[in-house]
């Protein structure tokens, strides 16, 4: 067993929202949000720019985690934005941005998956006039070297996972969202939710037991 896992322990990091990573707070207070977002409604460019800058580094993140793949994880997080740009007018914030952009970033990927090119480069539309995405961050080098050989393990088994257990896992363990915000961005229900999350752990922990 390694210092990671002895230290924490598979089961530990499945349990609870935010067990992978530390829980990410608001980009910006409501009432700032909600002006940027009412602003880039009526079409300014600036606030929207805004908008993706604060919530571009988790959807990339969950796009990455989605398809396992950094190039079409930009190009899907890229066409995230395009389509919230495209339909922000309409939108209804009933509830919060980053929930109807997680909902938009799981239809990119799974339409990207479903293509006969998912694993080739495709032409998107250019993103350039609004903003452009920056490297997702690492983490300080002794800690990557600490998690390195526990992480790659721990993502594989995600990626074998099924749809159904794989993305309440990212969008709870790992995004930090609680169950409410995340059953609202899978369209169910909380209780549901919590099916899905157990089964996903059970499937996670029985492979990661079976693993050398």
């Amino acid at each position: 067993m390694t210092a990671f896992s002895a230290n924490l322990g598979i089961e530990s990091l499945l349990v609870t929202p935010g067990g992978l990573t530390s829980s990410h707070p608001a980009a910006f207070p409501d009432t700032q949000e909600c002006r940027l977002i009412r602003r880039a409604q009526a079409g300014d460019p600036g606030a929207f720019r805004s908008l993706v800058e604060a919530h571009q580094e988790m959807i990339h993140r969950l796009c990455v985690q989605w398809l396992q793949c950094e190039d079409d994880a930009r190009e899907a997080c890229q066409d995230t934005f395009l389509k919230a740009w495209q339909a922000l007018p309409a939108w209804q914030p009933r509830g919060k941005l980053r929930t109807w952009l997680y909902q938009i970033a799981l239809n990119q990927c799974r339409d990207r998956a479903k293509s006969k090119s998912f694993r080739q480069r495709r032409t998107t539309v250019s993103f350039s006039s609004l903003t452009s995405l920056p490297p997702c961050p690492q983490p300080p080098p002794d800690v990557a070297a600490a998690r390195a050989g526990d992480m790659e393990k721990l993502q594989l088994g995600l990626a074998l996972l099924p749809e159904a257990s794989r993305i309440p896992l990212i969008l709870c363990a790992i995004e930090g969202l609680s169950y409410q915000e995340a059953a609202a961005v899978l369209s169910c229900s909380t209780r549901a939710l919590e099916g899905r999350l157990y089964r996903g752990r059970q499937l996670l922990i029985e492979w990661w037991n079976q693993q050398p």
